[in-house]
């Protein structure tokens, strides 16, 4: 009698089990909306579990490509911080990203081998995703990857594959200057990263019509290749900072890396960002000379010091430097690298037609809110213990009210 009751309550729940498994295939409710859409991968293992935080599961699966570099650090914390399962694909010593085990529970977050060319390695790594993020990117190029092998084919293909897969959202990290005739500055031809990020763009539109294009100005941030790259000893030229035209006529919205973070998660949730392209720029829009004098005052290096900003163009050892550090094998010792200064001398344009970070409910985080922290460690003459009035910012830079005013009128 047991044995019948037994047989009877496990075709009772196998049959519950699959009315419950057909619903799933019909709707599911979305974390941001009371709508109900349909889902591509219907199971029940990617249904909501939990209050939220990163021992909960929201129901999304992302494959987070170029998680281990600085950008990455940042959006698979915000991710995991908000119950995303993570799939992070690698190449190299798996050592280098297994720190990033941290941003999520036990059992969320997953690492995978890859190389960029390898097709298989690529499926396996966005078959069980519904969101792939591609974070990867090139600014100067070595002898086994050219700006196109990286920032178009291998954007490319990241695409085809994850429309082949089923993934629902594609998101790719493009720049905010991307064009197909950049004005040279230092280069005889321009840049080419803003040249193949442009056509980066256009080869994941074809691939994946509705994948969703983030346009970042000058990323800064812990760690970033910018403030430190201006901090940096070797990109002083004695008591000058060599700067193309000294910064003058060159203007720059700085965005921080929380904010680049933040807004691919809110494109995650965001049903209606399907197709469109964000541009990602700061609240404020700086002129690259007073950034400089603003930075050579948070270092404790000002005018009344000596130092000063140089014209790069008539600075023979700065461009000597430059040339010697650009050959090196690896990577470019304090990003010293004529495609750096060429991004560097690009003054940010924004189309205002386009969406920004406000679209997306976000209210962009100024640059003087961050500036002196992240400074701190490259304080000069650091070791003296200072008191109040010792190193007085004495900077008073000029601040371009368009965009503010702009921001203000979205935000208010």
């Amino acid at each position: 009698m047991a044995a019948v009751v037994l047989h009877g309550t496990l075709n009772l729940s196998k049959q519950q089990f699959g009315a419950t498994a057909a619903a799933v295939n019909v709707i599911q409710h979305a974390a941001y909306s009371s709508e109900v859409r349909p889902i591509k991968k219907p199971a029940l293992s990617q249904m909501r579990k939990g209050a939220g935080g990163r021992s909960s599961f929201n129901g999304v699966v992302a494959t987070v490509f170029g998680s281990t570099g600085f950008l990455g650090r940042y959006v698979t914390n915000e991710l995991g911080k908000h119950g995303t399962q993570l799939i992070l694909p690698y190449r190299g010593d798996n050592y280098e990203v297994f720190r990033m085990k941290l941003v999520g529970d036990l059992g969320q977050v997953y690492f995978h081998p890859f190389e960029l060319r390898d097709e298989e390695s690529i499926r396996q790594a966005v078959k069980y995703s519904n969101v792939v993020v591609n974070l990867i990117g090139r600014d100067w190029e070595t002898k086994n990857y050219k700006f196109n092998d990286v920032n178009v084919e291998g954007a490319r293909r990241l695409a085809r594959i994850s429309r082949e897969m089923g993934v629902e959202k594609f998101i790719h990290l493009s720049a905010l200057n991307a064009t197909p005739n950049p004005q040279p500055k230092m280069i005889l031809k321009g840049s080419g990263v803003l040249r193949s990020k442009y056509f980066g763009e256009l080869a994941v539109r074809e691939e994946f019509p509705d994948a969703v294009i983030l346009r970042p100005s000058i990323i800064y941030g812990l760690e970033d290749r910018w403030l430190m790259h201006h901090s940096n000893f070797i990109r002083v030229n004695g008591f000058r900072f060599p700067l193309y035209k000294k910064g003058h006529g060159i203007t720059k919205m700085p965005v921080s890396v929380d904010d680049i973070a933040t807004a691919i998660y809110e494109i995650i949730k965001n049903p209606d960002s399907a197709g469109k392209v964000y541009q990602a720029v700061g609240p404020h829009r700086y002129s690259l000379h007073d950034l400089m004098l603003w930075i050579m005052s948070e270092i404790r290096k000002g005018q009344e010091d000596g130092f000063s900003v140089s014209d790069l163009r008539f600075d023979p050892i700065q461009i000597a430097k430059i040339l010697f550090f650009e050959n090196l094998p690896g990577t470019p010792v304090a990003a010293m690298h004529r495609e750096t200064l060429e991004l560097e001398a690009t003054t940010d344009v924004v189309d205002y037609s386009l969406p920004t970070l406000v679209e997306l409910g976000m209210k962009p985080t100024p640059l003087s809110d961050q500036i002196t922290w992240l400074l701190k460690p490259y304080h000069h003459m650091n070791y003296i213990t200072s008191s109040v009035g010792d190193f007085d910012k004495s900077v008073h830079f000029k601040l371009l009210l368009e965009p503010l005013a702009f921001f203000h009128s979205r935000l208010w």
